[in-house]
């Protein structure tokens, strides 16, 4: 009976391993590349709101986004009036910009990647995250929190040695359940924080549940705030390569 009674124990407990969550098994890498492939998507398309809040001011910019993959993205600000026709074009690693008040295309150099995009508390990283979090860092799990009452792992990325990436160190907030970004914070070479992007107001946009509100934080200037909303999202849609190409950064409407 003794012996029946311990079979029926460990049996009891195979079966309850077997039965949890797949995800309770991913490295810490593969947690933060489905992370990544969640707002990404093989190509995305879409429309988002900026809004740069400082104590005295604030502006707000609207723009036109696409992507496919890592290797290229596209972002063209629609309004107001006096930035219209600017666009922003990444392929692979390499990042430009239209300037159609000049009619000046710019290629923008690695040193520039960490400076702020359009007056925000975005960096130009931010913008196209010209590195890959999941390719270009190594990754560490440090643990599980909650953040807005959703359980998350808390992981810490340090950059590979031959990644050419901005930042000395992430450490990354991704849900349990959803694999959303919920908070991020970003620090420098001497381990200084330098910002927090915060993920907010979860829905669906593009059949996909994400954070529809990223707030910027400077660690710095904590008075200081920048505000993405995503207003509308595709997925998976069908987008040539050639889309992302210098000349038809300029043709942009």
């Amino acid at each position: 009976m003794k012996r029946k009674a311990l079979f029926l124990a460990l049996f009891s407990l195979f079966a309850f391993r077997q039965m949890l969550p797949a995800q309770s098994t991913l490295s810490a890498e593969q947690i933060v590349k489905r992370a990544e492939e969640k707002f990404r998507g093989r190509t995305s398309r879409g429309e988002m709101e900026m809004t740069i809040i400082r104590p005295d001011w604030q502006r707000t910019l609207r723009m036109k986004i696409w992507s496919k993959g890592d290797d290229y993205a596209m972002v063209l600000i629609t309004a107001p009036a006096r930035e219209r026709g600017t666009a922003f074009l990444k392929r692979n690693k390499e990042l430009w910009n239209w300037q159609p008040s000049i009619e000046r295309v710019i290629k923008m150099p690695p040193a520039m990647m960490a400076q702020s995009w359009m007056g925000s508390d975005f960096s130009n990283d931010d913008l196209v995250r010209q590195s890959s979090l999941s390719q270009d860092y190594q990754h560490q799990l440090l643990g599980e929190e909650t953040i807005d009452g959703r359980a998350c792992y808390h992981i810490k990325l340090i950059p590979k040695e031959e990644a050419g990436v901005v930042w000395g160190s992430i450490e990354m907030w991704i849900s349990k359940k959803d694999f959303l970004e919920l908070k991020v914070e970003f620090y420098d070479e001497d381990g200084y924080l330098i910002h927090t992007i915060l993920g907010k107001e979860i829905k669906t946009l593009g059949g996909r549940t994400l954070p529809t509100l990223l707030e910027v934080i400077p660690a710095e200037e904590p008075e200081n705030r920048t505000l993405v909303r995503y207003l509308d999202l595709e997925f998976d849609i069908k987008i040539p390569d050639s889309f992302f190409s210098v000349q038809n950064m300029k043709r942009l409407k």
